[in-house]
């Protein structure tokens, strides 16, 4: 019974798991879109603001995806995930990694919300509690 649950979120591919996570995260009080979020762009990479009205959500529903696939996952590693590549006219294309302000916002939203704790220790980050785990795997 306990393989069944664990797969569930793999059932569906990523994006389509992923949108309906989103969706069900705006029904979680805590995962609230700030104030400054429509002003900033994602990486430094980016040479535009987000532009996506549910663009806060969508990222919270990978971020709590990468978790799950990842057990303990830190803000710097997540950076990475999320970084791209910037345009430099001429010159070559470098990796910029994101900005850590919006991967940090929504971690501590799951961390109120009872999705995630800090865990301390040789590999320290965050990783799903039971509830999260629950929530996740609920999502069909």
């Amino acid at each position: 019974m306990e393989k069944d649950n664990k797969n569930s979120v793999y059932e569906l591919n990523a994006q389509e798991y992923n949108l309906k996570l989103a969706k069900a995260l705006k029904e979680v009080s805590e995962f609230k879109e700030p104030e400054w979020a429509m002003f900033i762009k994602s990486s430094s990479g980016k040479e535009r603001p987000i532009n996506d009205p549910d663009f806060w959500h969508k990222r919270a529903a990978s971020i709590l995806r990468q978790i799950y696939k990842k057990k303990i996952v830190g803000v710097s590693r997540l950076r990475t995930r999320y970084g791209s590549k910037k345009k430099r006219g001429n010159r070559p294309e470098r990796f910029r990694r994101a900005g850590g302000k919006i991967i940090r916002t929504i971690l501590q939203q799951s961390d109120s919300a009872g999705f995630t704790e800090v865990e301390k220790g040789k590999k320290p980050g965050r990783k799903l509690t039971q509830k999260g785990k629950s929530f996740l795997e609920n999502i069909k």
